[in-house]
């Protein structure tokens, strides 16, 4: 492991290093971004969307925990952020406690107990269709989330975490710039599938910006989960009535499946970092791949390369290649793979993979090999998908890292009958193929790119954050843990720093290496001469995805929170 270089301490303690190499760094504490972190000494919350932080800081005024504000800010988003979040998709969520412990929660469905092969075989198909009633095959697992977290760490009444989702559900809200932007972009999908269209569109056009857009159906839903409990969207009517629905035009989910789902609590990955503890998912999703990205990184001097050259971009892209190359090899759900997900998780192992890392040349991406070959057909899956990343911590020291999805943008186009309730597509990512790791099999969950992050010290959080943005994701964790303890940014600045993105997302095939149009065209073209295919994008791109994060000072115990200029969010504090 390399140790930071302590020439300088930024206010919040953490280690930087001022070197003339950095082009964007101006001052010890790294770039001006022009928008400042927000700062509270007692709570403190960051999503994508303003109006989903202000539910969940009402909440932890109210009294409520993280988790509570938590689930509000969730619920929030499922209304106001429907193209990327929905009560028909799932969750995953890591809870640090405040006597040190870190606890993973599982809410992601599996593929019903009739989504065979067979099922899709028989109706000529080589591949699970990515849209429409074929494509809803999974159990949405959110839900159930909510009511487990809430069970163990929740102090408001269930009921009072839903007031704001179901009054912006009931009365509308206003659609924001995302929101707006992606309705042009699938006015072609909405229009396929009416159940969806009739929602979202206007008379089958696109909404506009600041539009006011209500969702009565679904504000009926809300307000059964809120009064009857969590179970209700399960064992009742709503499951029942979109059952109804999408079974009879393709879905192979039945109310049984409803039933029979439950969240689980995991036990998180955790490797360490420059003496920092970093929290990830375990499989089903890629967090291992954000593990084994920072056991490569923390073989390298980071701080000598300085934030925003070409060495610093170049060396990120190579350890992705070989982090995804492991990570394409094994990730789906362990009950049905024994995944050797200890030795892919160690520093050791990294340490052996890190010698295929060259400083001066760049590997395609599809001939880098896995370092454990898996006994089959394992081929790359499609990493895409639309999401949401909150972080909360409240005047207890409870942190809460979570984050939810309905996978592609306006998941699978299909709302269940008059539930309002839009249904996922995640079990689109499913390999029909028989050898295929991600096979798909009854019972069985799927691949899933949604990591929430959380970084300790000396067993208290100091760093609880995460992203959209499908394959970005532990690109993204492991620019904002960089530009965290590294080069001693703050949240904001560390947010707002050029990102890059290696591979696909949104269901693209490139694996091109985008960087924001703000990196330099000296970096730009030095990335090139080593042989990456690197292109720019534009100066803020959404593609790289819209990330929160909240900093706990260690010697203050203040809280910094960041939010993503590249999304509609917010950082509330008191």
């Amino acid at each position: 492991m390399v140790e930071p270089k302590p020439l300088g301490r930024c206010r919040t303690a953490r280690f930087i290093l001022i070197t003339p190499s950095c082009e964007l760094m101006t001052c010890p504490d790294g770039p001006t971004t022009g928008r400042p972190p927000t700062r509270a000494p007692r709570g403190m919350v960051t999503t994508p969307h303003a109006a989903a932080s202000s539910a969940g800081l009402d909440v932890l005024r109210a009294g409520g925990s993280a988790v509570d504000a938590a689930i509000a800010a969730n619920a929030t988003l499922c209304v106001v952020y429907p193209h990327m979040a929905g009560v028909g998709g799932d969750g995953f969520w890591l809870v640090k406690q405040p006597d040190g412990d870190v606890r993973g929660l599982n809410a992601s469905g599996p593929a019903a107990a009739g989504a065979t092969r067979e099922h899709y075989r028989e109706r000529g198909l080589d591949d699970i269709p990515e849209r429409g009633p074929l494509a809803a095959l999974t159990v949405p697992g959110a839900v159930d989330g909510w009511r487990r977290a809430h069970e163990e760490y929740g102090r408001l009444p269930w009921a009072a975490l839903f007031d704001d989702a179901i009054r912006h559900a009931r009365e509308g809200t206003a659609v924001s710039r995302s929101l707006a932007d992606w309705l042009v972009e699938d006015v072609p999908e909405l229009t396929a599938h009416p159940s969806s269209g009739d929602v979202f569109l206007d008379n089958g056009q696109p909404r506009r910006e600041g539009e006011l857009f209500a969702q009565p159906a679904l504000a009926d839903s809300l307000e059964r989960i809120a009064e009857a409990g969590a179970r209700a969207f399960y064992e009742g009517d709503i499951a029942e009535r979109i059952v109804a629905d999408i079974g009879d035009r393709g879905s192979p989910l039945s109310t049984d499946d409803f039933a029979a789902f439950t969240a689980e609590w995991v036990e998180p990955l955790s490797t360490t970092y420059r003496g920092y503890t970093a929290y990830e998912f375990p499989p089903n999703t890629q967090g291992l791949a954000a593990i084994e990205l920072l056991n490569l990184l923390d073989g390298f001097d980071v701080a000598a390369w300085g934030d925003g050259t070409a060495d610093y971009y170049h060396h990120l892209a190579e350890a992705v290649k070989v982090a995804f190359a492991d990570r394409d090899a094994w990730l789906t759900d362990p009950d049905f793979v024994d995944i050797p997900t200890e030795t892919l998780a160690s520093a050791a192992y990294a340490d052996d993979r890190r010698q295929y890392i060259d400083a001066g040349h760049a590997q395609p991406a599809a001939d880098v090999e896995p370092g454990i070959d898996f006994d089959g057909d394992s081929r790359q899956v499609d990493a895409s998908g639309d999401t949401v990343a909150f972080s909360v911590v409240d005047e207890d020291g409870l942190a809460v890292s979570a984050i939810q999805s309905i996978y592609h943008d306006f998941g699978s186009a299909v709302v269940g009958g008059d539930t309002g309730v839009l249904m996922q597509n995640r079990g689109a990512s499913f390999s029909l193929a028989d050898g295929h790791p991600n096979r798909l099999e009854p019972g069985k969950r799927p691949f899933h790119t949604l990591i929430p992050g959380l970084l300790c010290e000396d067993g208290e959080a100091r760093a609880v954050y995460g992203t959209m943005g499908g394959e970005g994701q532990p690109q993204t964790h492991a620019a904002l843990v960089t530009r965290l303890v590294d080069f001693g940014y703050d949240v904001q600045q560390a947010i707002e720093a050029p990102r890059w993105l290696l591979g696909r997302t949104w269901g693209a095939e490139s694996h091109e290496l985008s960087l924001e149009g703000r990196v330099s065209d000296g970096v730009v073209r030095e990335l090139r001469r080593r042989g990456q295919p690197a292109r720019k994008a534009a100066d803020w791109s959404e593609r790289m995805g819209h990330a929160q994060a909240i900093w706990i000072d260690g010697e203050t115990g203040w809280l910094e929170g960041g939010a993503d200029p590249r999304g509609d969010g917010a950082a509330l504090g008191y």
